[in-house]
C-alpha cells in the first residue's frame, strides 16, 4: 500500500507537488498520468527518498521510504534506464544489489530470468541497448521479490514484444495481490493495463477513480424499437436518462448494460442496441484542459488539393511529454 498525506514540494515561488492526499491500493495497476511538469516524477522521487517533501509525508506500508531496513525486500523501483556500471555485467550489477540488501543469490537467476536477460547475463551494461537496459531496471526493482512496485515509463525503449511483456507482467504482479504504481505517457497502454487512474496537473490531484468508472460517465446508448414511448418509460423508472433522436433513443446513466434485460422482462422488442463513449484521451483532454503549461500551437490550415489526401500530423500513438 502506498499512502500520500497532504503531500507537498515547494521549489522556490512553484509548488511543484501541492498538498496530494490519496492512497494506492494493492491488486490492481495505478496508472499515474498528467501533463507536461505536473510533478509525477517529483512525488515517485519523494516516495523512494530522492527528494524531501516540504510538508507531508509519502508511505509505503505505513513508513517513510528512510525507514525500510531493507527497502529492496518491500519496494521495487524503476525510474530511469540507466542502471549499473556500464563497465559492470548484468549479473554482477544484481549480485550487489541482492548482497546489500539481504537477498539470496538465486534470486540473481531468477530476476534475469523474468526479464529475458539470462542470455546476456555476463556481458557489460555498456553494450546494452536502450530497450535492454531497460529490462535490466526491471529486473533490479523485482529482486527482492517486493510487494510494492513503482515504474515510470517502463516501456520506454521497448519493442512491441517487450511493451507487451511489461504490460502482462504488470497485470499479473497485481494478480498476485501486489501494489503496481505505473507513470506513463502512453495513453493507449494506460487503457489497456490499467485498472485505477490518478491524474494530476500543475501539482494538483484531478482525478483518482477506476479507469471503467471515467470510461462509464461518457458512455451512452443508441436504441430502436417498435415500442420506443414504452421502453423509454421503463428505463426512466430503473433511473437512466433517455432522449428521444430522430428514429431512436439515446440513453446515459448508470445500469445502461442492462436496458436488452430489461426491455426483455417486459416483453418489449429491440431491434439495435449500441454504445459508444469517449476515449481515454478524450477523458483525460477534457480533466487536463486549462492546465496545460506547455501546448504546441495548430498548424495553419492549408486547402488540399483534389484528389490529394491530407497528410495527418497527428502521431499514430498518443503520447505526452514530461519534465523530470
Amino acid at each position: 500500500m502506498i499512502t500520500f498525506e497532504s503531500l507537498t514540494k515547494v521549489y522556490g515561488d512553484r509548488r511543484a507537488v501541492d498538498d496530494i492526499s490519496l492512497q494506492i491500493a494493492p491488486g490492481k495497476v495505478t496508472g499515474f498520468l498528467g501533463p507536461n511538469g505536473a510533478g509525477k516524477s517529483t512525488t515517485m522521487r519523494m516516495l523512494l527518498g530522492l527528494d524531501r517533501p516540504t510538508s507531508g509525508r509519502a508511505l509505503i506500508d505505513g513508513r517513510t521510504y528512510q525507514q525500510l531496513s531493507h527497502p529492496l525486500h518491500t519496494v521495487g523501483a524503476l525510474l530511469e534506464p540507466r542502471t549499473g556500471h556500464p563497465g559492470q555485467s548484468a549479473r554482477s550489477h544484481l549480485i550487489g544489489m541482492a548482497r546489500s540488501n539481504g537477498i539470496p543469490s538465486r534470486r540473481v537467476n531468477e530476476a534475469l530470468s523474468m526479464v529475458g536477460l539470462e542470455d546476456v547475463a555476463h556481458s557489460r551494461i555498456g553494450t546494452f541497448s536502450l530497450g535492454m537496459r531497460q529490462r535490466l531496471g526491471i529486473a533490479s526493482a523485482l529482486i527482492g521479490d517486493p510487494q510494492v512496485l513503482v515504474f515510470d515509463e517502463p516501456v520506454n525503449g521497448l519493442d512491441p514484444e517487450g511493451v507487451s511483456w511489461i504490460r502482462h507482467l504488470m497485470r499479473d504482479l497485481a494478480a498476485q495481490g501486489r501494489t503496481v504504481f505505473v507513470s506513463s505517457h502512453l495513453l493507449s497502454e494506460m487503457a489497456d493495463t490499467a485498472d485505477h487512474l490518478v491524474v494530476i496537473a500543475r501539482g494538483r490531484l484531478l482525478a483518482d477513480a477506476p479507469l471503467r468508472q471515467l470510461l462509464d460517465v461518457t458512455r451512452t446508448a443508441q436504441v430502436r424499437s417498435p415500442h420506443a414511448p414504452r421502453l423509454a418509460e421503463v428505463l426512466e423508472r430503473a433511473g437512466m436518462t433517455v432522449t428521444t433522436v430522430a428514429d431512436h433513443l439515446q440513453v446515459s446513466g448508470d445500469g445502461i448494460d442492462t436496458i436488452g434485460g430489461l426491455a426483455h422482462a417486459s416483453h418489449l422488442q429491440i431491434d439495435e442496441l449500441s454504445f459508444t463513449g469517449a476515449s481515454l484521451e478524450d477523458i483525460y483532454s477534457q480533466l487536463t484542459e486549462g492546465v496545460t503549461d506547455y501546448r504546441a500551437a495548430s498548424l495553419p490550415h492549408t486547402d488540399t488539393p483534389a484528389g490529394t489526401a491530407p497528410i495527418s500530423t497527428a502521431p499514430t500513438t498518443t503520447q505526452m511529454e514530461d519534465t523530470r
